[in-house]
């Protein structure tokens, strides 16, 4: 999906998907993809590409199955994330140049693409989620580990009042995020459309890499000089935080999903003051009691 000049947005897209020429309904794929994940071990690549270009920006694209061995595929390189080895490196460059495919590789429709990717997003950006909640308590494990295990001139690390408050503020968070991720699962399998859950799923999103990142950078600070060595898994988990940021949508595009979503609830006032303005309330209750009142003693 990714492309290197625009990222995942949509309407940037340039890769493009074209019928053949000779009329026997193959397309030929042109253009570059970018971090495309376990590239080089893919027996098979998922291209969006641009076959509607003249359609809606939702509409234009479409999925097609491309067997990684056909003929004008070109792995570039394979990008690695932070300081990971060329070896480990996965992310894969790659462009493609005159890939022909036949038509039945189009998955889902002409022009489905970016429904079917959303849909799939939907319930993959859960599945993060949950393991995310793992890996955030692997980290609080080893943060409470850690405070009453290691002694100080004062005594233990967990006696100290700052290191509770991180034990206290971490559990809270993870607390309060896996029940917001099991709220929103719930509300998948209750509504079974992603299109009514969406706020719900980009609200996960948004919470899932600032969970983690805070968790574990407490977790590390404990533990010292040790915590940020590679004998520990800290650095790891810090760079998986910042991926979850980025990866399955920007952190901002998800909080701009939740507002939007959100002030959908609401109407603007029509008139000068807020609707709660407490003097505008106290008039209208006075004028309502005088109205009732009177009402009352004229039946009286």
């Amino acid at each position: 999906m990714t492309e290197p000049q625009g990222g995942s947005d949509p309407g940037l897209f340039v890769t493009a998907a074209t019928r053949d020429a000779a009329g026997n309904g193959d397309w030929i794929i042109n253009g570059e993809k970018w971090f495309s994940t376990n590239a080089k071990h893919a027996s098979f690549f998922i291209v969006m590409a641009v076959t509607k270009p003249e359609a809606r920006t939702y509409e234009k694209m479409s999925l097609f199955i491309v067997p990684a061995d056909t003929p004008g595929i070109e792995i570039v390189r394979n990008v690695g994330v932070g300081a990971e080895s060329t070896r480990h490196a996965s992310h894969g460059y790659i462009r493609y140049h005159d890939v022909r495919v036949p038509a039945d590789h189009v998955l889902g429709g002409e022009g489905q693409a970016f429904m079917i990717a959303q849909t799939r997003l939907g319930g993959g950006r859960i599945h993060h989620a949950m393991r995310t909640i793992a890996l955030a308590r692997r980290a609080f494990d080893m943060m409470c580990e850690r405070a009453l295990s290691r002694q100080t001139r004062h005594g233990r690390l967990a006696d100290l009042q700052m290191t509770q408050e991180k034990i206290a503020d971490s559990w809270i968070q993870i607390e309060q995020f896996r029940l917001l991720v099991l709220r929103t699962a719930w509300l998948i399998d209750k509504h079974h459309d992603y299109q009514k859950v969406r706020r719900d799923i980009a609200a996960v999103k948004v919470a899932m890499p600032q969970v983690l990142h805070d968790v574990v950078q407490r977790a590390m600070h404990l533990h010292g000089a040790l915590g940020v060595s590679d004998e520990m898994p800290f650095v790891k988990m810090m760079l998986a935080a910042e991926s979850l940021g980025i990866a399955d949508g920007a952190t901002e595009l998800h909080k701009m999903t939740v507002a939007r979503r959100t002030l959908r609830e609401y109407q603007p006032v029509t008139t000068l003051f807020p609707s709660q303005h407490i003097p505008t309330r106290r008039a209208h209750a006075e004028a309502w009691l005088a109205q009732r009142l009177e009402h009352a003693i004229a039946e009286f």
